[in-house]
């Protein structure tokens, strides 16, 4: 088997070069861990780079990116990988932690081995980090989990010293945006903006494929650039349009969802096909979130670009597509309208965080940086 698979995830992780070689090396020598432990900065790749080993670890070929398997994990719909994330505003709830324990004592449902994944691991608290102690220490031989964090020092002890820690270095903005240029062979600014709104390169990349996404983010410029002008059923409207863009994506991973069922219904017990549905579930409202975090991350840029052009500052300008939004902008607001709006982005990101629910947090939202804008 070739050390360098070159056409799965794990090839396409040419901005962590050392952690693509270093996991490349033990997938193909048979020498993973049962347990790594992902650290680096939000943006450095790390769930990327989860996602990559774990299709490396279920393709027969190591990460062939061609063969079923592959093509699962990579839409994200292969019943034996698990995301889990943080469901609290304070972190995991020892009942995900239940729930993943006893997932894992069942047999994988269509490959080998089953693997976990398990985001903002320092999150997780005392209570549910006990409960999974013993389970990292003594993993069934079927296993591999993959914890994310953001440092070691924030993270309980007893769950470091169980895992292999693998270190992420943080990427430049213009590193980014580079790759995802030369995996797309799209324009730079545009890679620039995809990575600003979606967060990494691998991320910016899929952002760039899907047309409906991107039709989300230029729903919800065009929104903030109505606010100026806009009345209370102006927003509630467009409130709502939003919300129906940013799930348009969910069609295609719910017929997805719904075809496996229906094929895998005849050999799956009625648990097995209980926890399918339930992790099913899981995965559309993280990817509602996601699709919501994404929109926002939208505003957040454009009104950087806009305080940008107040302050008169020309280098660094990201929506270099929504130039004639950000002139319209600056011209009826001030810097500290601006600081203000951006301050009503950060307590919708709280707000989607704390499970309030993602309608009446955008309307609140637009209502607020509206009354920032124009100093009402």
């Amino acid at each position: 088997m070739s050390t360098s698979p070159r056409s799965g995830l794990l090839a396409q992780l040419d901005t962590q070069p050392r952690v693509r070689d270093f996991l490349a090396r033990a997938v193909a020598t048979g020498r993973t861990s049962h347990a790594y432990l992902f650290v680096g900065a939000p943006g450095s790749g790390k769930l990327d780079a989860a996602w990559a080993l774990a299709q490396a670890l279920l393709c027969d070929e190591g990460g062939c990116g061609a063969c079923d398997a592959c093509v699962r994990v990579a839409r994200h719909t292969h019943p034996d990988v698990h995301l889990f994330q943080p469901e609290s505003a304070t972190g995991y709830l020892i009942a995900q932690v239940r729930d993943l324990l006893e997932d894992v004592a069942l047999a994988p449902i269509r490959g080998a081995r089953k693997v976990y994944i398990i985001d903002r691991a320092e999150q997780l608290r005392s209570n549910s980090a006990n409960a999974l102690l013993k389970t990292l220490e003594e993993p069934p031989a079927h296993t591999t989990f993959i914890l994310l964090g953001t440092s070691t020092d924030v993270m309980l002890s007893t769950i470091v010293s169980r895992c292999q820690c693998v270190p992420f270095r943080m990427l430049s903005t213009d590193e980014s945006a580079e790759a995802v240029a030369h995996a797309t062979g799209l324009a730079l600014a545009r890679c620039r903006m995809a990575v600003a709104v979606a967060g990494s390169p691998a991320r910016a990349i899929e952002f760039l494929k899907s047309a409906e996404r991107q039709e989300a983010r230029r729903q919800m410029l065009r929104a903030v650039d109505a606010l100026p002008h806009a009345d209370e059923a102006d927003i509630l409207l467009s409130a709502k349009d939003l919300m129906g863009a940013i799930r348009a994506p969910l069609a295609d991973v719910k017929s997805t969802q719904q075809a496996v069922l229906e094929r895998d219904a005849d050999y799956l017990s009625r648990g097995a096909l209980k926890q399918l549905e339930e992790r099913n579930k899981r995965e559309l409202t993280a990817r509602e979130r996601s699709g919501i975090m994404e929109a926002l991350a939208s505003v957040r840029v454009l009104l950087r670009d806009v305080l940008m052009s107040l302050e008169g500052v020309a280098d660094g300008v990201v929506d270099e597509d929504a130039a004639d939004i950000v002139a319209r902008l600056a011209a009826v607001t001030t810097t500290s309208g601006v600081v203000c709006a951006l301050d009503a982005v950060s307590d919708a990101e709280r707000r989607i965080a704390r499970n309030i629910t993602p309608q009446l947090t955008i309307e609140v939202m637009l209502f607020d940086i509206r009354k920032a804008l124009v100093c009402l």
